[in-house]
């Protein structure tokens, strides 16, 4: 029996610690990160992680629009929380990291920590309940985004010849340990920043919404008119806390997505490496 189909088990409520059926735990794995398609065009298939994507993009777009579309001098409640979200962004990250000169950046980037921070908190609304962000294709968009951004303000701001050296060439090293660092600092610009930036968003959120399947199915599990319901339990308070804990991250990993695309951004305008 797969893990899936014992998932589907539990959940039926016919699989229980001590029950006759002879069913072992339904240990939650990857099959918690596949989803059937919803419907397919052109041999592409559309799943519920791209309906929840999809969903985010429209929640930033309609809020902000509502926001902001008729601005008033004594703000209504819903400017008043875009324009606490908005200053938040700008004030807390983008001009402690990059200065005066990236707000022309601030729309793009408060768009993106708003679009990552609802994906991750999909894993707690009602029948979504998936963090978007666990599937790796949408940091791994977000990030060539990103990515694509800094290399273009690199060259832009520095031409092709400055653009290298910017990337490459730290200043006030001595001459003889270039031949070392100049690979190291091309390769990690250009290859390992987008790829860090794009694991760091996915990993928590995989790990996070794994920990707690896991610790849910585990307290439906060991329900049962045994010692296990003791143990469900304290498996139930786990799996809480943890959710608890994962609206902490799912902020937090939004915060650190955003304040990284700023701090390369800075470093593209930046005169010297």
């Amino acid at each position: 029996m797969s893990a899936a189909e014992l998932t589907f088990l539990a959940s039926e409520g016919n699989c229980h610690f001590g029950g006759d059926n002879g069913c072992g735990f339904p240990a939650p794995g990857l099959n918690e990160f596949d989803f059937k398609p919803i419907f397919t065009v052109g041999g592409i298939d559309f799943t519920k992680p791209m309906l929840l994507s999809i969903i985010c993009a429209l929640l930033v777009v309609v809020f902000f629009w509502a926001a902001f579309a008729k601005p008033k001098l004594l703000p209504g409640k819903m400017q008043l929380v875009g324009e606490i979200g908005y200053d938040f962004v700008k004030r807390s990250i983008v001009l402690e990291t990059i200065g005066k000169k990236g707000e022309k950046y601030v729309p793009m980037l408060v768009s993106m920590f708003f679009f990552v921070w609802i994906m991750n908190i999909m894993s707690i609304i009602p029948f979504a309940q998936f963090p978007v962000m666990s599937r790796i294709a949408f940091p791994v968009g977000l990030a060539i985004v990103v990515w694509i951004t800094y290399m273009t303000l690199t060259f832009k701001k520095h031409g092709f010849v400055g653009g290298m050296k910017n990337l490459c060439w730290p200043s006030g090293i001595p001459g003889w340990v270039m031949f070392i660092l100049v690979p190291i600092e091309f390769f990690s610009n250009i290859f390992v920043r987008p790829f860090t930036l794009a694991v760091r968003a996915f990993a928590n959120m995989f790990a996070g919404h794994l920990l707690i399947v896991v610790f849910s199915v585990a307290s439906w599990y060991l329900l049962s008119p045994t010692i296990g319901a003791l143990y469900g339990s304290v498996s139930f308070v786990v799996a809480v806390g943890l959710t608890a804990f994962e609206l902490l991250v799912q902020f937090l990993q939004a915060y650190i997505f955003v304040m990284l695309a700023s701090s390369y951004i800075a470093g593209a305008l930046e005169e010297a490496h």
